[in-house]
């Protein structure tokens, strides 16, 4: 198997130096290293991510992508591919902060409205009893002593400075005055949502952890706001519910119209693309319905990359 060249290994050292990486930030690196563009060398560039991951898959890593929830933000980021959030957070965090924070996203990711976001009164009196094997809250003074000391004395400013690390880590976020997840949560709790059943966005099909919901009582499709926008602002789309099939009301503006035509396509479960813009690509308006639908389903050019990797 060939080894990987300088260029892979600098691409590979700016997202582990730097932590994740905004597409245009990694885009950037990677026309410096190589000299090509990636957006008009959409070949090149998924041949150097899919020789990456074909490396980094051996010590359970993998260099993905994903959207930010909040705000639709493209990021790069190399994550960790084992299962538990003790070996995601790694040995810097006690084993009350790492109780903390899975308490926190339990929270977050749960929260049946979509919200994506508790208070941060609401984050600081979150139980980390409740994180103990068995996950059920202890009901006596004698179940009370089975808890670990150090979740049992895990004091409220011991809460405060954990809350105050993970948000400077990346790990959870300051969603306007509120604690929401952060852009390395996004990136590689993605099997810890799927174990989860947290409903996933109809569109994109990742966790809707941050989405919009159906106005329809009873109906559970929920669409993440940058998914809405790329269904529903073309000129013919009809806008209405892929699951109930009722009106969905949503206005897009002019601006937002012209941002979305030139805009390239979805980021999947691990790669953005980088290729022309979809006005050139698409069409008619059933096409790009169908390409909406299918983004995040293996349809798109990801599905290579991810056959060469384990996906968390």
């Amino acid at each position: 198997m060939p080894e990987l060249s300088w260029k892979h290994h600098t691409l590979i050292q700016s997202l582990l130096s730097r932590g994740p990486l905004k597409a245009e930030e990694f885009n950037k690196i990677f026309e410096g290293v190589t000299g090509r563009n990636p957006g008009s060398n959409d070949k090149l560039f998924n041949d150097y991510l899919l020789k990456i991951n074909k490396e980094l898959s051996f010590v359970q890593f993998e260099l993905r992508a994903c959207r930010n929830q909040y705000d639709g933000t493209v990021y790069y980021g190399v994550v960790n591919n084992t299962e538990d959030e003790q070996s995601k957070l790694g040995s810097k965090y006690s084993v009350p902060q790492i109780a903390f924070y899975k308490g926190i996203i339990e929270a977050i990711a749960q929260d049946a409205a979509g919200q994506g976001c508790i208070t941060n009164i609401d984050a600081l009196h979150i139980r980390l009893d409740s994180q103990i094997p068995g996950g059920s809250q202890p009901q006596s003074e004698s179940q009370l002593q089975d808890v670990p000391p150090a979740l049992r004395n895990f004091s409220m400013s011991q809460k405060e400075k954990a809350l105050e690390e993970l948000v400077h880590d990346g790990w959870l976020s300051n969603v306007d005055g509120n604690i929401g997840l952060g852009i390395r949560s996004f990136l590689d709790l993605r099997s810890w949502f799927r174990l989860n059943e947290i409903p996933s966005c109809e569109v994109c099909n990742e966790a809707g952890v941050k989405a919009d919901l159906c106005p329809t009582e009873g109906c559970p499709i929920r669409i993440h706001k940058y998914c809405l926008l790329k269904k529903f602002s073309q000129r013919t789309a009809e806008k209405v519910c892929p699951g109930c099939h009722n009106p969905w009301p949503y206005t897009v503006t002019k601006a937002e119209m012209v941002d979305n035509e030139d805009e390239p396509s979805e980021p999947t479960e691990t790669q953005p693309s980088n290729g022309p813009s979809q006005r050139k690509r698409r069409k008619n308006s059933q096409s790009q319905t169908q390409e909406s639908d299918n983004v995040g389903s293996g349809s798109s050019r990801t599905t290579k990359l991810r056959r060469s990797s384990r996906i968390g």
